[in-house]
């Protein structure tokens, strides 16, 4: 077993404005982790309404933003629905080749992305991407492994606290904000 996965990567400084896409997880990133099961075979999600806010600011931005997650969730593509985000990869066994795609179709490279993830199926992008995230209730080891991690837990406004740093490292912070209410003003 190769024991450098539990050491976390040694990675160039960031370059914020070269960053153009935020991809997250599902199951304990947007949502709290938990899946609950009805009779009618429903399945329901809960996901907060701070992160949904955090996508609505992305959208003043030249940021994309989408999910790479190992399920498949109706409640996801809800959400993404809703948000109007059309990068949703579901039933992803391998993260790492899925971005590969990602960035090979958009002409990026792995220094372009911000990941957020919270268990050991996001740790090989985690460990590629120019800056990679967990919230606060993230698996330990992988916690240790991000470069940041979130005051947040998953599904509780983890995803927005992590809009909310990127916007500020690229210095549109407020100039999104403003945007954003002008909009609806």
């Amino acid at each position: 077993m190769d024991k450098t996965l539990f050491i976390k990567p040694n990675k160039r400084v960031v370059a914020w404005n070269q960053i153009k896409l935020l991809l997250f997880d599902c199951d304990g990133v947007i949502t709290d982790g938990r899946i609950i099961y009805g009779n009618e075979g429903q399945e329901l999600k809960h996901f907060h309404g701070h992160d949904g806010m955090g996508f609505n600011l992305l959208k003043h931005t030249d940021l994309e933003c989408g999910f790479i997650t190992g399920r498949s969730s109706e409640a996801l593509e809800r959400r993404c629905r809703d948000l109007r985000i059309t990068l949703l990869y579901q039933n992803i066994p391998n993260k790492l080749q899925c971005l590969d795609n990602i960035l090979k179709e958009k002409g990026l490279s792995y220094n372009n992305v911000v990941f957020m993830g919270d268990d050991w199926n996001d740790i090989p992008v985690m460990r590629k991407v120019a800056f990679s995230a967990a919230p606060a209730d993230a698996q330990p080891d992988i916690a240790r492994i991000a470069d940041w991690v979130s005051a947040f837990r998953g599904g509780h406004g983890a995803v927005r606290d992590l809009i909310n740093y990127v916007l500020v490292h690229k210095g549109i912070y407020e100039k999104t904000v403003m945007a954003f209410l002008a909009g609806i003003s």
